[in-house]
């Protein structure tokens, strides 16, 4: 039976990390290639598949490059001073996550390039044109989303990065990205949707899909009776608790 508990709240494809909110495990899936040209940059298994699906469809790794992926915190760390002693405090808190709060440890994260001679690790060339621009536009389509945009800076505490990405899933990235939310925003703004009372309703092709905010009493009773569940996925918030996304009907996962 699947067991949900605080603990829990800090796992999933959905999950909160910012400078308020840190990394509370390590990857829960599997780690395997971004780019099998590249096998040391790694993704969660789930996040790798649909990157690859989309770099497919656009031919994106012939001009593409991985830059980027999961770090463990002594590699963050490594990053963190090597720029405090090359950038300075300023560019470094700018551009690089304090260890221990950075998307990259938890596998879900990928900064890509425009493939070069010489592409810059922290912030690698990523221009809003060309093949570029039409892997940004597709990107919610398979789950990712451009983590930290442009006008955003105060609320993800973090510089416009257009190389970074972020996979969160769908529908979340097509909601976030049709709204115009930042992870931050659509985790204040999904939470106002309650599981059972008030769910958030969207499309998905022929199908449709719920979403739903459970606090963390409530997801351990809906865990209880999973096995009159429908098809889901469930992820914790990383903050103070878990969504809840239901396919009712000619949905897919």
């Amino acid at each position: 039976m699947l067991t949900l508990n605080a603990q829990s709240v800090h796992t999933g494809n959905l999950i909160l990390v910012n400078a308020s909110h840190g990394i509370q495990g390590d990857p829960e899936d599997v780690l395997v290639p971004a780019c099998s040209r590249f096998p040391e940059i790694l993704l969660q298994r789930c996040a790798a598949t649909l990157l690859n699906e989309l770099m497919k469809e656009i031919q994106g790794w012939d001009f593409i490059v991985p830059v980027s992926g999961y770090r463990s915190r002594e590699e963050q760390q490594r990053i963190w001073d090597d720029s405090l002693r090359e950038n300075g405090a300023e560019f470094t808190k700018k551009y690089v996550a304090v260890p221990g709060h950075s998307e990259h440890q938890t596998g879900l994260a990928i900064d890509l390039g425009l493939k070069a001679e010489h592409i810059d690790f922290i912030r690698p060339d990523f221009p809003y044109s060309g093949i570029c621009q039409t892997f940004r536009e597709r990107a919610a389509k398979y789950g990712f989303i451009l983590r930290y945009p442009a006008g955003k800076e105060k609320i993800t505490g973090i510089s416009h990065e257009p190389w970074h990405f972020r996979y969160v899933g769908v529908p979340h990235a097509e909601i976030m990205v049709q709204r115009g939310l930042t992870l931050e925003e659509y985790t204040d703004f999904i939470r106002q949707f309650s599981y059972g009372s008030r769910p958030y309703l969207t499309q998905n092709g022929s199908g449709q899909i719920q979403i739903g905010f459970l606090p963390p009493a409530l997801a351990a009773q809906w865990a209880a009776d999973l096995p009159e569940a429908r098809p889901h996925i469930i992820s914790g918030n990383n903050v103070d608790g878990f969504i809840l996304t239901e396919y009712l009907y000619g949905g897919s996962l």
